[in-house]
């Protein structure tokens, strides 16, 4: 593993890392800031996009969920290549994918165009995490690795805080296609990983102990399913999929809800979503500092509880004060949720199929969250109610699965990412 400086205790943490580990921080959390604005900006476009097609909401929605199923196909794609090739390559070629895609949605003359480029969108969207993610994880040293997983994936919230600024600001000016046009500038990060950025050393060690032994995992997803990897492999996906049906209850159609259910405007929409995100991030420090601290269970389990009694007071008003208060203060704790996901997926799973492990575990997540739009959506609409009480539902009952899966699994912090063989 990448060498940190020689420390004593009382050294701050970020003057531990080196300028290598720093840089491939850096790297891991463009990628996946980016990512997260040319996704989510999307959620803020569903009734444009269904009014300039005549297109049904319903169907508009599934688009979202389509990009969210190809994740899965980039990140085994992407898994398999950072696993055997090396984590730099997929996380480029990801992030020029996923603004390629977007770019050119953004010309669609149809609605099966758009639907289209949008799906495929979702290719490097799951490509970008198990690269980034193991890149990061395995450069980052122990002390603080929960904190630095907690920022790197609360950086989603970044990139739709984002997304959302400029939905309340711009999109009276520029519209749809502009806002998907904005999506083409990630591409310029590509540039800075390919002169900065180096494959991590445990992985090169661990390379070079695989070719020197002739015992090279080939096929990384099969080794998920081994006898002493499949229950690993069940647990983290439970526990990622509970995840993602609370985020896309949560964010997925909040958007649609105050747009459709309660008529407001586009500044009135993007702001309370805009303050979600920045609280989001702002507690990603708190909870990711606990997780080196109280571990990374209870950093997860603590703020999902609270979480699950705030879900009520946004969804159960029409009041937008209230709504905007009470949606702004749920960032901090179910919107805080996933700042784990980084770690302690990476920790469960040994070097040689670090990143296929945690990339398939997340991205089957991905996959169910991904389901929950539309099915919230058809019984609003097919039962004549508004959106809020599929939205509370379904979070609630995401979170109850997500905090038992967490009280039945292993505590991983503090544990030593090693270049030895484990499959061998």
């Amino acid at each position: 593993m990448a060498a940190a400086r020689t420390t004593s205790p009382f050294t701050p943490w970020w003057r531990e890392p080196t300028k290598d580990q720093w840089f491939a921080f850096t790297a891991a959390w463009l990628g996946w800031t980016l990512d997260a604005f040319d996704f989510t900006v999307f959620l803020f476009l569903l009734v444009p996009i269904a009014k300039e097609f005549n297109a049904d909401l319903t169907l508009v929605v599934l688009v979202g969920s389509l990009t969210m199923y190809m994740r899965l196909g980039g990140a085994l794609a992407a898994g398999w290549m950072a696993d055997r090739m090396g984590r730099r390559a997929p996380l480029m070629i990801s992030i020029l994918w996923y603004s390629a895609c977007n770019f050119i949605a953004g010309f669609s003359p149809t609605f099966m165009f758009l639907l289209v480029f949008r799906t495929l969108l979702g290719i490097g969207m799951g490509a970008e995490w198990p690269a980034g993610a193991a890149l990061a994880t395995e450069s980052w040293p122990t002390r603080s690795r929960g904190l630095m997983s907690a920022v790197l994936q609360g950086s989603w919230a970044l990139g739709y805080l984002v997304a959302a600024v400029l939905y309340a600001t711009v999109y009276d000016y520029i519209g749809w296609r502009g806002m998907l046009w904005m999506g083409v500038l990630p591409a310029l990060a590509v540039v800075w990983i390919r002169v900065y950025v180096k494959e991590p050393e445990v992985w090169v060690e661990n390379q070079r102990q695989q070719k020197e032994q002739k015992v090279e995992i080939k096929v990384p997803i099969a080794a998920l399913f081994r006898k002493d990897l499949i229950l690993t492999t069940l647990s983290t996906t439970w526990w990622l999929i509970s995840a993602y049906v609370v985020y896309y209850s949560l964010f997925g159609l909040f958007a649609t809800y105050l747009t459709k259910d309660l008529h407001l405007t586009a500044s009135q929409v993007g702001w309370p979503i805009a303050a979600s995100n920045a609280v989001t991030f702002v507690f990603s420090f708190v909870w990711g500092g606990l997780t080196d601290k109280i571990g990374r269970r209870w950093a997860m389990i603590i703020p999902a509880t609270i979480g699950f009694f705030v879900t009520p007071i946004y969804l159960m008003t029409t009041d937008y004060t209230t709504i905007a208060i009470a949606f702004a203060v749920q960032g901090a704790f179910a919107g805080c949720i996933y700042g784990i996901n980084p770690s302690y997926a990476n920790e469960r799973f040994p070097t040689e199929v670090r990143a296929t492990g945690a990339g398939f575990c997340v991205h089957m997540g991905a996959v169910a969250g991904g389901t929950i739009p539309p099915v919230l959506s058809w019984f609003a609409l097919h039962y004549h109610t508004n959106f809020a009480i599929p939205m509370m539902v379904s979070t609630m009952l995401g979170i109850v699965s997500f905090v038992v899966t967490l009280m039945l699994s292993p505590e991983t912090k503090g544990k030593e990412l090693e270049a030895e063989l484990k499959l061998a």
